[in-house]
Parts: structure tokens; sequence; C-alpha cells
């Protein structure tokens, strides 16, 4: 029988070139001769008009190639397409106007990067200063400065959401809670920031760009219709080795334009590459939102409805693929709860701050802070332990598959079973004893829990619940979470995978190798994955990329399909071979074996010959050679309906967090004693890389939780522009971590698998603002805005203890 490879601890593939100094990145590459070097000038200004760009002096110096300023863009360019129906106008560099510090006012391409950095220095722009807004809530007044002209205010995006009967689900509770929420804006900080190589050939009005982007490649559609070029003239090509990127990297594609237009005008080859303040200033990050939340709440702390108004602030312009950030969640809304009456209003907001797109867990911290808040408030107004409130609305496992009032499919789970075992190892009620003699000794104790539902591989159709039914049908329907991967098999029995997932460092590479590996009965390491995607010779669809944690559900589906292709096109040659029907034979150890007779068997060398070598001697209807391709989506990812119901995810995991923290009452530092994570996301394909994942996640939602905050003055200029000032978890601040598995198999994917790698970036910012809210429940503080740094905690534990001192010293009347 063939070793079990699925479902086992495997050491990665590719860390065998990565610490050996051999991985490829995009700073590594020299694909063509005479590669010029690029720089970008930016604005340091918020908001202002653009009244003149002198070049000449700049053009002038030793070195200098040339210059393209934002009256070039708009002459070569379209502005770039955007998924809602607002007149916004953006492109690759400011055309007019700059909206946001650190907006790309022009390039200068240098026969070096340091000549071109000078010639910044000699360009004169001559601005009239706007005012700026960067309040959330500011930029929707009526009289707030307008960024855009042509929209007429600064809002977006707007939809409202009804779904259930929301009206008697408040008439009939018992409490309504209500409470506002504010999510920070933060970025992900990969190691390796953008970069971009761009030849342009005019002979036949090629494009071809290489690039650390790492998808949705929806957004190659985008990029060749702002340069106005066939999409087949576009190439692009993402090197196998990419140092991070936790969505970040999709907010690259504007810049691959802007190197694309640089070549196209220059006639020459350009490379730029982003530095670290460039990286934080203007590349992309998550976005900041304003939550109103309220629940209806029987008195046994049942939920029964929740109305939401969320505003996300998407910055200095709303571009592709936002506003998704707002509906990446629709589905799952109501979280892991059973809630069946929801009423939501979903506003995208414009801002002097830089644009927002894709991050680790999109819109999924931003949901679950209000929504676990006020699960814990419901208990805090009720007088009931929080574990109780949250058991009392959890889906039961009978009920999957569970239909979510917003349209979502949850495939499977145990949530209780999970949630069980996420007290059991964090000991809740000795906890709760220590607690009780902490609080008598002064210190500050607590405990947060949060159980948050981790959606996965995005039905690309969800994008369009930003549109109205009246407006979808005027389109093309869009639905779908399709992914491509290619196995061959050459003369000499060399396998091969190309992958067209992009990976940043998940593992890909190995996971493809292992079910390769099971399927055709091979050792994993003798298969060779290529994970490099050229949209040109690579197997991909609009969904193709490293994002939404897909490559668990979709791509590794399609890597199994492909391989069971080959497989079953082996065991065809055989079954001409062996005088025997294809279902008695299956392949074990590297030979097909007859089930009824296991003596009877040929080697997979011998058939793979016989494909390639010998084609005149195959069976009836089996072509020569062995390269097999299969796509693979999931059923249940269909366009929205005229109801505004949509499934946007292909499969759903879960996760139920108990964390113990001791806050310091004299300096407001919050320590966290122990961090327990259970995770259930269907069946592991490799528990290694899971865990790995798993940590990686932790700490990005640790960094939101505590630390990290891309912070803006009330003018709009921007303060954390380095490492000094934003400040980043390292593996010194990570906490003591529990990682526990339950694992109900998804009944959709073949391989029974579920996206992971993103829940804790979802969970942590609010199951650490719960436990910081029970430590210092004592006080009366509420926690309603990340980050909870020790200067935020030590005023809001003053302002509570002179509430108190004033309370003891009012007269007595």
């Amino acid at each position: 029988m063939n070793p079990n490879r699925i479902g086992r601890p495997m050491s990665r593939v590719e860390d065998a070139r990565l610490t050996s100094g051999q991985g490829t990145y995009i700073e590594d590459m020299n694909p063509l001769p005479n590669i010029h070097h690029a720089a970008i000038l930016r604005s340091p200004y918020p908001h202002a008009k653009i009244k003149a760009i002198r070049t000449d002096r700049a053009a002038q110096m030793p070195g200098i190639k040339g210059i393209v300023t934002g009256q070039d863009i708009a002459g070569m360019t379209a502005p770039f397409p955007v998924g809602v129906t607002a007149p916004v106008k953006y492109y690759s560099l400011a055309v007019g106007k700059v909206r946001f510090v650190g907006e790309p006012v022009a390039v200068v391409v240098a026969k070096n990067r340091y000549l071109a950095e000078d010639a910044l220095e000699a360009i004169e722009v001559e601005y009239e200063p706007l005012p700026a807004v960067v309040d959330i809530e500011e930029a929707l007044e009526a009289d707030a400065p307008l960024l855009h002209e042509e929209v007429g205010s600064n809002v977006a995006n707007h939809r409202t959401f009804d779904y259930g009967n929301v009206n008697q689900a408040f008439a009939e509770a018992d409490i309504v809670l209500k409470h506002k929420f504010l999510y920070p804006k933060y970025s992900a900080t990969p190691v390796e920031t953008y970069g971009v190589i761009a030849h342009y050939e005019s002979s036949g009005n090629h494009l071809t760009i290489w690039s650390n982007f790492h998808g949705p490649f929806t957004l190659q559609s985008v990029m060749a219709a702002a340069l106005q070029m066939p999409s087949n003239h576009l190439r692009v090509i993402i090197p196998k080795d990419v140092g991070g990127s936790y969505g970040i990297k999709s907010g690259v594609f504007p810049y691959m334009v802007l190197m694309g237009v640089v070549s196209k005008k220059l006639g020459l080859p350009v490379k730029w590459i982003e530095d670290r303040q460039e990286h934080l200033m203007a590349s992309s990050s998550g976005t900041d939102r304003v939550t109103w939340i309220e629940a209806a709440v029987r008195k046994d702390g049942t939920v029964t409805g929740l109305k939401m108004k969320m505003v996300d602030n998407v910055g200095g312009y709303i571009r592709a693929p936002e506003p998704a950030c707002l509906y990446r969640t629709h589905s799952n809304s109501t979280g892991a709860y059973r809630i069946q009456n929801l009423f939501m209003e979903t506003i995208a907001v414009m801002t002097n701050k830089c644009p927002t797109g894709l991050i680790r867990g999109y819109g999924g911290q931003q949901l679950y802070f209000p929504l676990e808040r006020i699960m814990q408030m419901v208990a805090d107004k009720l007088g009931m332990d929080p574990a109780d409130v949250i058991r009392r609305n959890l889906i039961r496992a009978e009920e999957f598959p569970y239909h979510t009032a917003s349209g979502g499919i949850y495939d499977s789970g145990d949530y209780h079973a999970a949630f069980e075992k996420a007290l059991e190892s964090v000991d809740y009620r000795r906890f709760r004893e220590r607690q009780a003699q902490a609080r008598k000794e002064g210190k500050y104790l607590g405990i947060g829990l949060a159980c948050i539902v981790e959606p996965s591989g995005s039905n690309m159709g969800y994008i369009t619940i930003a549109l109205t039914p009246e407006q979808r049908a005027k389109s093309l329907p869009k639905s779908g979470c399709a992914e491509g991967a290619t196995v061959s098999i050459d003369p000499s029995g060399g396998i091969s995978v190309r992958i067209s997932t992009t990976p940043t460092g998940q593992g890909h590479e190995t996971v493809a190798a292992q079910i390769v590996g099971e399927v055709l009965g091979v050792d994993p390491r003798s298969v060779r994955v290529i994970a490099e995607m050229d949209t040109l010779t690579s197997p991909w669809s609009v969904a193709s990329g490293s994002y939404s944690s897909r490559f668990a559900p979709i791509g590794s589906s399609a890597v199994y399909q492909a391989a069971g292709k080959i497989k079953q096109k082996l065991l065809n040659i055989a079954s001409g071979q062996m005088n025997k029907p294809t279902e008695s034979l299956d392949i074990q150890n590297g030979k097909v074996v007859a089930l009824d007779d296991p003596q009877q068997q040929i080697s997979l060398k011998r058939l793979i010959g016989s494909a390639h070598w010998n084609p005149q001697g195959l069976p009836a209807g089996v072509e020569p050679g062995i390269h097999e391709t299969a796509f693979y989506s999931i059923p249940t990812a269909l366009p929205p309906d005229e109801n505004d119901f949509v499934n946007g995810s292909a499969t759903y995991g879960f996760v139920a967090d108990a964390v113990t923290v001791e806050v310091d009452a004299d300096t407001g530092e919050v320590k966290i004693l122990d961090y327990i994570t259970i995770h259930d996301a269907g069946k592991l394909l490799n528990p290694l890389i899971v865990d790995g994942q798993i940590m990686g996640g932790l700490a990005h939602g640790l960094g939101g939780a505590l630390y990290e905050e891309l912070v803006y003055d009330q003018n709009g200029h921007f303060l954390t522009g380095s490492f000094m000032d934003y400040l980043c978890p390292t593996a010194t601040e990570m906490p003591r971590v529990t990682i526990k598995h339950c694992e109900t198999a998804s009944p959709l994917t073949p391989l029974g698998a579920k996206g992971l790698g993103e829940g804790n970036t979802m969970s942590a910012p609010v199951v650490i603002a719960n436990a910081v809210a029970d430590a210092l429940s004592p006080l009366g503080i509420s926690i309603d805005s990340l980050p909870l740094s020790p200067n935020r905690i030590w005023t809001l534990m003053q302002e509570a203890r002179n509430r108190t001192k004033l309370l003891k010293e009012e007269p007595v009347i």
C-alpha cells in the first residue's frame, strides 16, 4: 500500500533553497540586459492641487534617461476600473491633484537608483495646499473637504441589507445593547517590499512585467484596461520566491502599470524596488473602520437580532479590489452564532490617507472586533458568564450545513466541541478563582473568549454585492473560485507540477508534492513543483492567486484532480497491457497492481515510457504523452441573488480562542499570560505547515491588538513612517501559545480541507480586547478601540480612577 502522504507533517521542500541563499526574489532578477532603475517622487502634502511640475534641471543631470509625470500617464492610460458606480478617477501617478502623503507625482529613470534619487531633489513641484480630512465621521459630513469633485461627496459606496425580521427581533427583545467601535488602520510589513521590472516591446505592442504581485488575477484585467492593451499583450511573471505579503502585495498593481508606461515612453526596461519608508507611507494597508452595532437580546442571553452600520476608510482613492473589505465577510456577518435577523448598512468613504486593499484577515478583524465585544457586553449586562452566552448562541453540530442570515453556507463543524476544548485547555474555572484572589490583592487579571468563523476561498461573486441587484443585472453574473494546476511526467519518469497560487511563504510546493506523491504512489520529494506564475503559460483564472486562504480548499483540489487524471491515464494504459479492467487496478509504490492478483503488476516507468516512446501501442482513445491540467471550483460559489443572498466563500473553518492577561496597575502594560487557540480547518494537509501559519497569523493579530497603527495627524500628515514609530511585534513579544485542532472534514472539497492561516489575525485583536476589558471591569472601563498600547490603557485607567475619586468626594445631600 502507498504510505499516507496527505495529513502527515513533512518539512518544507522550499526551505532547502531559502536557507542556503538560493532563493529567487524580484530584487535578484535581471531577466534582460540594459535594465535601468526608477525612483519615485512623492507628495509631501495630504491634499493639494498640482500647479506645475518643472523637470528641466533634473533631466539634464548625468545618467538620467527620462522623467514621467502625471500628464504623461493621463495621456497614455485610462483610469483604473473599479467595482463601484462612483466616478472615481485613479491613475498610477497623481493627475492634477494629490490626495494623500506619499502619492506618486513623478518617476525618474537613470542608469542606477542612486542617480535617480539624486535627480528627484532637482524636480520642482508647485502645490496649492487644500484642506484635508482623515477622520471617518468628519469625512461623511456635508461640509467636509471634497477629495473627488466629480463624485460630489466622499462616499464611494453605500448599501443597506435587511435579512430576516429585524424589526420584530428588536421589538420583542428584553434588552437592546448599542455601542460604537473603532478599528485602526495598519499594515502587514513583509520583509520584502514591492518590486517591479517592466519591458515594453514596441514591435508587437507587448508588455512583460515581472513583479512580486500575488493576485488575485482579476487585477490582470484591471491593469490591461488601464494600459488600454489586449490582455494577452500584457504578460505578468511572478518569481518563485516572494518574501511575504499577507495580502499587501496585491497592492503593487498600480506600480506595475506605472513602470509599464515608463518603459513604453522611454524605450527601456525599467526596474523599481520600493524602500521601507515608501512601503509604510504609500503601499497599501487594511482599512480603519467605525462600526455602530446593536444587539437584540433575550434575558437568557440569546441574541435574536443584530444591526450594524459599518464605515470603511478606503483612503484617497477607492481602488480594486475595494470596497471588498466591507463585503468579504458579508456571508459570515453573524459569525459563529445562530442569529437569523440581520440589518447592515455599509459605507466606503474616501479620506486623505493612503488607499487600502487586501490584508491578512481582510475584513474579518474589523467584523469580529465589534461582534465579539458585544457578546461579552451582553454577558456583563445580564450578569452572566461570557462562556455561557457563547454556548447559548453557538451554531449546533446538527445544524450543518448551516445557512446564515445573509446567504453563507457553512459546510461543516462542531463549534461547541472546539469551544469546550478551549475552555478546558485554559482551565477556565480555575482561572476565575485565581482572578478573584488577584483582585483582592489589587491586581488586574482578565480572561478573554472569542469564537470566529474563518472563511476561505473567495467566491468572486461576493465582490458584486457592492452593487444593487438592479446594477448587477446589467452585466455578466460573477461567481466561482476556480484554480488550475498541471501535472506532467516526462519520458524518463520525472514528475513536475505547475501551480498558479503564487505562494508567498505558505509552503504550497510542499503540499502539492505530498498530494501528487500520494495519488501516484511516489516519494513526494521526487516531485518538482513550479510555483512561479506566468500569465502566458500557466493555467490560471480570474480567481487565481495567493489570498483568502484558498490553497487548501481550492488550489490543492486542482492539484489533486490533475494528479487523478494522470493516475487514470496510467491505469488505462496498464489495462491494455495487463488485459485487466481499469477498475481492478491500482497504483501502489511505483507500480500498477492488479487488486485480485497482487503478483500481477507493471512498473510506472514502463507505462510512462509507453506513452512517450511507443504511442502507437497505446489503447484506443488514449493520447500520447502524460500532461494533464485540471481546474477546480466549488458548486456552492454562486452569484448573489436578487435578494442579496450570497455564499461568499468556498469553505468555512472555526477558531475558538481563550486568552489570559495581566494589566500592570502602574504602567498600563498588557502582559499575555496564556494564549489558547483551537482550530477546525477540516482535514489538515500538513500539520507542521498548519501550525506555522497559525503562529504567523497570531503575530499579525497581536500587532493589531497591542502595537500597530498607521497614524495621521488631524491635518493628514503621516506620523509613523519608520519602524521607530510603527511598532511591530517580534519573536520576543510572542506569548506562550497552545495550538490544538478539531478536524471536521469539508464535504465540498475532495480532500476535506478548508483554508487556514488568517483566523488568529481576525480573532487575536478582539480576544485580547475582551481579556483586557475583563481585567479592567472593576474600574468600569470599556474597550472600544485599538491598539491597546500602554499609554492608551494607562489613560483609561487614570480617567476611571479620577471618576471614582470625584464620586467619592461628592457631598452627600
